[in-house]
C-alpha cells in the first residue's frame, strides 16, 4: 500500500465512530443480527482506520494485524474483573473502549470489521493503480 492519506483516514475513523454510536441508539429499528454484530464491527473497522491514520507507511496486512491484535486482547481484558478495571468500565467512555463481558460473538464481529477494512483497502489500491 502507498502511503495513506492521513486526513481521509481520520475522518473515516469519525464517521466511522459516529456510525457506530449510532448503530447503538437504532436497536429497535434495526434487525437483530445487525444489533449483534455491527456496534463491534465498526469498532474493530474504526481501530482498523485510526491505525491506518497513525502508522500511515505500514501495509495493509501490517494495519490489519495490528487492529485485529489489539481489538482481541481488548475482548480477553474482559475476562478479568478488579474493582478497579470495574469502575473503568461502569462510566460510559470507559465501557465503549474496554467491553464489559466477554463473547465470542464479539471475537468474529471484530473479526469482520478488520476484514471489511483490509478488503477496502486492497480494492482502492487496485483500483487507483488499474486507472
Amino acid at each position: 500500500m502507498s502511503k495513506r492519506n492521513r486526513w481521509v483516514y481520520l475522518l473515516l475513523a469519525i464517521v466511522i465512530m459516529g456510525a457506530g454510536l449510532l448503530s447503538r441508539k437504532l436497536t429497535a429499528y434495526l434487525p437483530h443480527i445487525v444489533n449483534i454484530y455491527a456496534g463491534d464491527s465498526l469498532w474493530a473497522l474504526m481501530i482498523f482506520v485510526s491505525a491506518g491514520f497513525l502508522f500511515p507507511a505500514w501495509k495493509t496486512k501490517t494495519i490489519g494485524m495490528f487492529a485485529i491484535v489489539f481489538c482481541y486482547f481488548i475482548e480477553f481484558t474482559q475476562l478479568y474483573h478488579a474493582p478497579w478495571i470495574d469502575d473503568i468500565r461502569k462510566n460510559a467512555l470507559g465501557g465503549l473502549i474496554l467491553g464489559y463481558g466477554f463473547l465470542w460473538r464479539d471475537i468474529l464481529a471484530y473479526s469482520i470489521g478488520v476484514a471489511a477494512g483490509m478488503s477496502w483497502e486492497y480494492y482502492s489500491y487496485r483500483f487507483k493503480r488499474s486507472a
